[in-house]
């Protein structure tokens, strides 16, 4: 049995109010973070667990902040070094959940090496990483997934760096879960966030957040009021992959790739668009709906990837089991008295 599933649930109902910290929040006003902010105050007491058994993690960023503006158990880490630090939680204590909130430059650039090998061992957390493609708290530098070609205070004629896409670092990992959603569907972030806790296993939730400051409307292309509805698929398991304001697109596969059709045009029926299938472990059609991205094809959001895996905390928890049931050594005294020993 999976030892998320041994988390105590609350036998009280909390409520929104139960997670709000009494904290000032220093984000600016028009920062994307505060969505995301209010999306897990409301998705916390649908999880049911007790208060005192969440913890957040973060590192240096914005982002990192989190901790201080959720009123749960928290530790604020040193840059790119939150997933490592929660590991540690979550291994020494199995029966909390954890939850890590970082950002592109927190966790794929210094912090890059931790978060692939975090999402490998496939760690029972849950990383929320926001996405604005720029470095916000130290004033805006390029991050590893600002655009080619971007002007920043580092770049001012353009960075000429290919960008990270954050579904192929997890993948290329063999994550066990991956989505993605934006700042602007605060509801689809909510029905995420649940999905990611009751996984078990180490889920990645991209949000692609707006930086209002130093990357204003940097996923415009996505989130834009007049594009928004051809530019996002929105994933449901089970249910064709259709789009666009009419609901009249779709997606096929074809000749080994992705592409985007109108339905009833060409021959091409509702029964030619491909069925979204979450929970199948399917990495070349999973990493190709990843990289989706306007012009051509909409950006896939909600769950890309939520496959079944054993974790590396159950499995230290197995090990220490054996070592208890098989090991003569039971106590310190036996320790001292094993081996090689003299009396002085």
């Amino acid at each position: 049995m999976a030892i998320e599933n041994t988390i105590d649930k609350s036998n009280e109902e909390l409520s929104k109010q139960d997670f709000v910290s009494d904290q000032m929040v220093k984000w600016c006003p028009g920062c994307g973070a505060h969505a995301i902010l209010a999306s897990v105050a409301k998705v916390f007491p649908e999880i049911g667990y007790k208060k005192e058994n969440f913890c957040f993690v973060s590192g240096i960023g914005c982002s990192s902040r989190f901790p201080y503006y959720v009123n749960t158990y928290g530790f604020h880490g040193i840059h790119g070094r939150a997933n490592p630090i929660a590991t540690g939680v979550k291994v020494s204590n199995p029966h909390l959940s954890v939850w890590i909130a970082t950002g592109d430059g927190d966790s794929m650039a210094i912090g890059g090496n931790h978060f692939i090998h975090i999402v490998r061992r496939n760690v029972d957390v849950n990383i929320m990483l926001f996405n604005n493609h720029i470095y916000g708290l130290t004033k805006g530098q390029y991050s590893p997934t600002t655009p080619m070609g971007s002007k920043t205070k580092t770049s001012p004629q353009g960075t000429i760096e290919q960008p990270f896409n954050t579904a192929n670092l997890v993948m290329g990992a063999k994550g066990t879960f991956f989505a993605r959603v934006v700042d602007t569907r605060p509801g689809l972030m909510t029905d995420v966030m649940y999905e990611a806790a009751k996984h078990d296993g180490t889920s990645v939730v991209e949000i692609l957040q707006n930086c209002i400051i130093f990357a204003d409307k940097t996923h415009e292309d996505i989130t834009g009021k007049d594009v928004k509805d051809d530019n996002q698929l929105l994933l449901k398991h089970g249910e064709p992959m259709i789009f666009g304001k009419n609901k009249d697109k779709g997606i096929v596969y074809r000749d080994g790739a992705l592409m985007a059709v109108t339905i009833g045009e060409d021959g091409f029926k509702l029964e030619d668009i491909l069925v979204h299938d979450q929970y199948r472990y399917n990495p070349g059609l999973q990493r190709m709906l990843a990289r989706m991205h306007p012009p051509k094809l909409p950006v896939a959001l909600g769950v890309i990837r939520s496959v079944v895996a054993p974790t590396y905390d159950d499995l230290v928890e197995e090990q220490i089991e054996y070592a208890k049931a098989n090991d003569p050594i039971k106590c310190v005294d036996d320790l001292l008295n094993s081996g090689d020993t003299w009396e002085l």
